[in-house]
């Protein structure tokens, strides 16, 4: 197709596309400002920033839930939202979280109503539609207008003036609808996935909490110092000599490039870390660690955030330098991923959390911590056993969290595109 494009203050566009002030085609209003002493254990739904995603969705946890009483929600009638209203993020709490400029879609009726600091869009249906409108404000162009408008503070604040002064391009009304479609069917994609990552979550925690309490088909059971674990079971402390070693640190000398393992590139739901190669020279802290080893964060959030992984076999030169921000185990007479799955497990993990000392924010485990901690010990076969089982829903999990992410990508690619009329559709 070949499109004729005009210049515009917000790019060149579609020659026949139109371009409007926001304020033009929407009526805004503010939120009102609830204060903790109205928040109640059931009612309306308070829609607050928490409840805004960085992917422009609603987002409502047991964690980010806030209501109001029947009562206080008639006597504020101005601030009831509507199926179709968009709702958008005025503030950015934290520079991480970015959801500043970001809408949500209100998907019912007579369900919630809005607290300060967001923003409440209701589009007038004469020019254009509330779905392109919805993934317009959540694109990149949009955003970027958003940011630099907002308030260099360390909240980030957006007034309603810049929200309302916001260009937007606007196709013919069947060509908006056909981009809202079509973006539409991605997000549906992402979502199925999103579900089939959320139910095999729960599965994984079931899974963890049998097989590392009950084991495989035992009857038998005694009580330890653990808790109650299969009769054939053993316990013992992590760093017992013949179980494993938190590995010491080594210098190494001779080589101009190394396998180096930052902290970024630990997860915290995978088996295995990533590395970067860089120059020895550039590596100026580092701890040792060898293929095989676990390597277990001992720093707030990142302990806490479960980052930990495997050093893969592939590792150039069989060994790695990796932040020093971690402790490198080594196994011995214990499998090395069914020790990953029991340090997984909050049981233990969280054991270790509670040995944490330091300033607040730089708080670390201490080797000590980790080699006094108790764990069970089943047979090696069945260690085995139960790591693969484990290993199965993990992998599961990789598969669909990156195919989480490619239906991201395209969606992003497609927003791009479509919203900017490098591409069109057809009607």
């Amino acid at each position: 197709m070949n499109i004729k494009f005009k210049k515009t203050e917000i790019g060149n566009i579609p020659k026949e596309w139109e371009i409007e002030r926001l304020d033009k085609v929407m009526d805004f209003k503010n939120g009102y400002a609830f204060n903790a002493k109205q928040y109640t254990a059931g009612g309306k739904i308070v829609i607050r920033m928490s409840n805004i995603s960085n992917d422009g969705k609603l987002q409502l946890t047991e964690d980010n839930t806030k209501f109001c009483s029947i009562n206080e929600y008639l006597k504020l009638n101005d601030f009831h939202l509507k199926k179709g209203d968009l709702i958008i993020a005025m503030t950015d709490m934290s520079p991480t979280l970015g959801i500043i400029g970001h809408t949500a879609v209100i998907n019912e009726d007579d369900k919630y109503i809005l607290n300060q600091r967001v923003g409440r869009i209701r589009i007038s249906l004469n020019k254009c539609i509330v779905g392109f409108i919805h993934y317009y404000t959540n694109c990149r162009c949009f955003i970027d207008y958003i940011k630099k408008g907002a308030s260099r503070a360390v909240q980030s604040n957006v007034s309603t003036a810049h929200i309302k002064n916001a260009l937007v391009p606007l196709p013919s009304i069947p060509e908006q609808q056909k981009i809202a479609e079509i973006l539409g069917t991605v997000d549906e994609a992402i979502g199925k996935v999103a579900q089939a990552i959320a139910k095999t979550k729960r599965l994984k925690k079931g899974l963890m909490q049998k097989l590392l309490t009950k084991g495989i088909g035992h009857k038998e059971f005694k009580d330890t110092e653990i808790g109650r674990i299969p009769k054939e079971w053993g316990v013992v402390r992590l760093g017992e000599s013949n179980i494993a070693e938190i590995r010491r640190n080594k210098f190494v000398s001779g080589i101009k490039k190394v396998a180096f393992i930052p902290m970024e590139l630990i997860p915290d739901s995978r088996l295995f870390v990533n590395y970067e190669i860089k120059p020895m020279e550039k590596v100026r802290s580092f701890t040792y660690c060898e293929k095989g080893d676990l390597l277990l964060a001992k720093i707030t959030p990142s302990l806490e955030n479960s980052k930990q992984g495997i050093v893969p076999d592939v590792i150039p030169d069989r060994f790695a330098l990796a932040t020093t921000e971690v402790f490198p185990i080594a196994c011995k007479e214990i499998n090395k991923f069914f020790l990953f799955y029991v340090l997984k497990f909050p049981k233990y993990r969280n054991r270790i959390i509670a040995s944490m000392t330091g300033t607040t924010g730089r708080q670390r485990a201490s080797k000590e911590s980790v080699e006094r901690l108790q764990i069970p010990l089943p047979p090696l076969c069945e260690q085995r056993k139960i790591a693969e089982i484990l290993d199965t829903v993990y992998k599961r999990l990789e598969l669909l969290k990156d195919k989480k992410q490619k239906f991201k990508r395209i969606k992003r690619g497609l927003m791009n595109d479509l919203l900017t009329g490098r591409k069109r559709v057809k009607l």
